[in-house]
């Protein structure tokens, strides 16, 4: 997560708002389909809102559901890697928004690469 305070007044209210809408049976029904989608290539994240976010955040899973979507040997993401630098990970969230959006999803549906990096 970000290196931010506690927030106060407004954005305090909508901080809570987004928490309570937050579902953790929405959360297992998309495990359970990225899992069954990408196979073996993927472990099981933890269960919650932040183990949930941790298992997206270097992009690998993103990438890998992605390129399962397409034929074998044709995904759009040519090399997908794990690593521990920041700039990699959202090159990756990058890589598979761009993916995302040639696949037909629309612009305005797509969340921002810092969103889902910094859990927001």
């Amino acid at each position: 997560m970000a290196n931010r305070g506690p927030s106060y007044g407004l954005s305090r209210e909508v901080q809570q708002k987004i928490d309570r809408q937050y579902d953790p049976e929405l959360e297992q029904i998309l495990v359970r389909w990225i899992l069954g989608q990408c196979g073996g290539d993927v472990t099981q994240p933890e269960p919650g809102r932040d183990g949930f976010q941790q298992w997206l955040k270097d992009g690998t899973v993103l990438c890998r559901l992605i390129n399962s979507l397409h034929p074998r040997g044709q995904g759009p993401v040519a090399k997908i890697q794990a690593s521990a630098m920041a700039f990699k990970q959202m090159e990756q969230i990058s890589q598979f928004l761009q993916a995302a959006e040639r696949y037909g999803i629309a612009a305005t549906d797509i969340f921002q690469t810092v969103d889902l990096w910094e859990g927001e």
